[in-house]
Order: C-alpha cells, then sequence, then structure tokens
C-alpha cells in the first residue's frame, strides 16, 4: 500500500481542476487523507476518459447519434463538468439507470454516453458530489465500496450484454467482434485502476471513521447494481 504523501502527491490527469496544494486558507484545513481522496478522484476521471475515447473508437456509429462528428468533440461534451453527469438528451438522469438504459434493446442514443455518463455520475455521488474536500466533510464507505462492486457489474455487461440480434451493443475488449481475436487488455487496467481506488478509498474512509463497510457477494451475470447515495 502506498505512503499517503505519496499518493496525495499524485500529478493530475484528470478532467477536473486539480487539488489546491499550495498553504491557503483552503489547504490548512485538508487532511492527508482528504488529500488522497482528490488524488485518487482524479485519477478514476482520467481512466474514464481514456475508456470513453477507447470505446468511441470502437464504435463510432454511437457519437455519430448524438450529431457528433469525432472522437475529440464527443469527448469534450462528455466530459465537460457543467453538466456534472445528466445530459439534456437523456432527459437529466444520473448515474446506475443510465448504466442499465446503455444496454437495453429499445434505446437510440448514444450508447457510449449513456455507459460514461452512468458511471461517472455514479461515482461522483459516492464522493457526495465534491471534487475538493475538508476535514468536516464525511464521506460514506459503503457508497464507496458499492460503487467499485457497481464497476465490476458495469464491466461484465459492456463484454457480454447483446441485442436481440445476438451482437454486442458495444464492442470493447475483444477483437472486432470476430471471434478467436484477442483481447484488448487495456480496457481491464483502466477498469481495475478505478475499481482499486475506489476500494482504497472506501478503506480510508471507514478506518478513519471507524465505520463497518458491509460486503456483498453476487454472481455477475445476475448481479443487481447496488444503491450509492
Amino acid at each position: 500500500m502506498c505512503a499517503l504523501p505519496l499518493l496525495a502527491a499524485c500529478s493530475h490527469t484528470g478532467t477536473y481542476p486539480a487539488p489546491n496544494q499550495g498553504m491557503s486558507a483552503s489547504s490548512v484545513m485538508k487532511t492527508d487523507i482528504d488529500r488522497v481522496l482528490e488524488a485518487q478522484q482524479l485519477e478514476i476521471f482520467a481512466s474514464l476518459k481514456r475508456i470513453a475515447e477507447k470505446l468511441y473508437r470502437r464504435n463510432p456509429r454511437e457519437y455519430r447519434r448524438a450529431g457528433y462528428d469525432s472522437v475529440d468533440a464527443a469527448l469534450e461534451r462528455l466530459f465537460t463538468p457543467e453538466h456534472n453527469w445528466r445530459l439534456a438528451e437523456f432527459g437529466d438522469k444520473r448515474g446506475t439507470e443510465m448504466i442499465v438504459a446503455a444496454f437495453r434493446d429499445d434505446f437510440s442514443g448514444d450508447r457510449v454516453a449513456a455507459y460514461i455518463a452512468g458511471l461517472g455520475g455514479m461515482i461522483r455521488t459516492a464522493y457526495q458530489d465534491r471534487t475538493e474536500l475538508f476535514v468536516m466533510d464525511d464521506l460514506d464507505p459503503q457508497a464507496l465500496y458499492n460503487a467499485a462492486r457497481n464497476v465490476e457489474i458495469a464491466i461484465w455487461r459492456l463484454s457480454n450484454k447483446r441485442d436481440a440480434g445476438g451482437q454486442l451493443f458495444l464492442l470493447s475488449n475483444a477483437g472486432r467482434g470476430n471471434e478467436g481475436e484477442p483481447a484488448n487488455l487495456s480496457y481491464e487496467r483502466e477498469f481495475g485502476k478505478i475499481i482499486a481506488h475506489l476500494d482504497f478509498a472506501s478503506t480510508l474512509v471507514a478506518d478513519k471513521n471507524h465505520r463497518v463497510v458491509v460486503r456483498v457477494v453476487q454472481t455477475l451475470a445476475t448481479a443487481v447494481l447496488l444503491p450509492v447515495h
């Protein structure tokens, strides 16, 4: 396990503004754990953006459905903090509801946007919609744990869910839809980082606040997305 000061010094690669590391009035109200959690959240969204780019490149029809003509334009729209993961074309729905929608036969929108916005909104909810944390902030370790398990379920659905015609809703870690092609493990690496950060954040918060996290074991094929409040 990395030391807290080392994790807190992680370079900023995320979408949202980096936490203030100077000696401002706000910085003196932060603990080392606050800084670690901020740095982890930035890394989570950096990984999520890389996953979104991979999915758009494999599934260009999805951003075209949303009216965009390039991966970059679609990503810029998706990773704009102003919408806070509530996209207007989805009726401002957010979180796990959109993860489910991305794999419905009757869904006609941008499935990549629905999938990524669903994950992004769920994770932001687990962090109580805070990009900056202070001593008095009290995250829920159960919500962070549940978010990690939901990411595992979302990975399974991405790799296995098929439409009525037997085709994958979204191409991802397999080859170009042909049997026997080698898997692209870069998806697993990015998802693995997200899960690891969420699990570590859950452990940090639980230890800090002397909270108990209820562990859940589900079969991924039939798993239900857990509540994240």
